[in-house]
């Protein structure tokens, strides 16, 4: 279950970064989580911590659940329901494909393209969980939209606005690997020592658009970028 799984072997140092609500509502919370934090507890008790158990010990957001997450490195926008209602309707937009977001990644390297798509399937690649393989016979279908933002000749990195159309677990970072561009302070698909160009995982959730539970209205929320 991307990052979280590895807490079943270690403790995930703590995250001193608070989660910041961006958008209250009285059926969901549009909130921002720091990189470094899960999403939802681990099972080791040192691993309880995470943006759940945090927003649930606050007074106003008891009740919260999780209908989707981000791996512990990544940072960004997430929505969480606040009632059985939300839940199912929001997951429900999940499910099938109706929410639309995009992230920003810095990636190793000059990406010579201004634009392109990557649709290469993905399957967990049990022995070395919790990666990731691309699998053109038994992979599910995967497919990213990207855009060059940036381009930073001086240090070799490309900033990338990426659209995953599919939500597959490491999807994006597995996808500007394939690419031939890692994104920088990734621990688990990099080359040329990408992974020590950056003190974190370059990769933010910066904007997600649902439609409201109850009206189906869109309603987007951002999260600026900090790198």
């Amino acid at each position: 279950m991307a990052d979280e799984n590895k807490d079943n072997y270690h403790v995930v140092p703590f995250c001193p970064s608070p989660v910041r609500i961006v958008k209250p509502n009285k059926h969901f919370l549009f909130v921002a989580k720091p990189a470094g934090l899960l999403t939802i507890p681990g099972r080791r008790e040192e691993n309880k911590d995470c943006l759940i158990t945090r927003l649930q010990n606050h007074h106003k957001s008891k009740t919260a659940t999780v209908v989707h997450r981000l791996d512990m490195a990544t940072s960004g926008i997430m929505v969480v329901a606040l009632s059985k209602m939300a839940h199912r309707e929001i997951s429900r937009q999940f499910e099938h494909r109706e929410t639309q977001k995009h992230y920003i990644a810095v990636v190793d390297g000059i990406v010579q393209e201004d634009e392109g798509v990557i649709d290469l399937p993905m399957i967990a690649d049990w022995p070395n969980r919790p990666k990731q393989k691309i699998d053109f016979e038994q992979g599910k279908k995967a497919v990213t939209e990207w855009q060059v933002l940036e381009r930073d000749e001086e240090n070799q990195r490309t900033r990338l606005k990426l659209v995953p159309i599919t939500g597959r677990s490491h999807q994006l970072r597995l996808h500007c690997y394939e690419l031939g561009h890692p994104i920088l302070g990734c621990n688990l698909y990099h080359k040329n020592g990408s992974e020590n160009k950056a003190s974190r995982l370059l990769l933010h959730a910066e904007s997600l658009t649902i439609k409201h539970p109850t009206s189906g209205k869109p309603i987007t929320a951002r999260a600026p970028c900090s790198f």
